[in-house]
């Protein structure tokens, strides 16, 4: 199929590497707690130095989601898996997490080149997974310039962290805050 890699990825090691690395400083920073969303966007045709879209690694997306997911899962937090653009950016996570937050699910199945590789590995591997149009994520991981700003609960924080790219794909991570609301005379905890 165009736009799919049959190749072999050199550096599976080192991108899940730099995943769990990534992963560990946002969850220092973003003080997650039990049940809540980290949303994570990945163009595997990015880690692989290719464009956006043009290199759809089963192999890459595997081995991110399996790295991702076992963290999240250690640290009872649900992993969401942003699909690509073809899909609208649908969002692949455990249809307890779907349920629990009242994310009305649709009918999708993702695959490499509409969905992409990291959401259809979501799909295969998580326990339970089911698609929904968009979720509030509490924290994210954008792999590749995914654009996942839209899943995640207004406001975003930038968290800096050492992990500037997975693989040769850029990388952003973000948390969320509650929004300040009203006046001179409001308090804030």
């Amino acid at each position: 199929m165009k736009g799919v890699s049959e190749e072999s990825f050199d550096g599976i090691e080192e991108i899940r590497g730099q995943a769990r690395q990534a992963f560990d400083e946002l969850w220092e920073a973003a003080e997650l707690s039990e049940g809540e969303i980290l949303v994570v966007g990945c163009s595997s045709s990015e880690v692989a130095g290719r464009r956006i879209g043009s290199w759809s690694s089963e192999e890459i997306g595997k081995a991110l989601f399996e790295t991702l997911y076992e963290a999240c899962r250690e640290k009872g937090i649900y992993l969401a898996a942003q699909c690509c653009e073809h899909l609208n950016r649908a969002v692949i996570l455990p249809k307890e997490a779907a349920k629990r937050c009242g994310f009305p699910m649709v009918n999708v199945v993702p695959r490499l080149k509409a969905g992409g590789s990291f959401a259809t590995a979501a799909y295969y591997g998580m326990e339970g997974a089911a698609a929904v149009e968009e979720v509030r994520a509490q924290a994210g991981i954008d792999i590749g310039d995914t654009l996942i700003g839209m899943h995640l609960q207004a406001v975003a924080v930038p968290v800096r962290t050492k992990v500037k790219a997975i693989g040769s794909a850029h990388v952003v991570c973000a948390r969320t805050r509650l929004k300040y609301i009203g006046g001179e005379r409001a308090a804030y905890f």
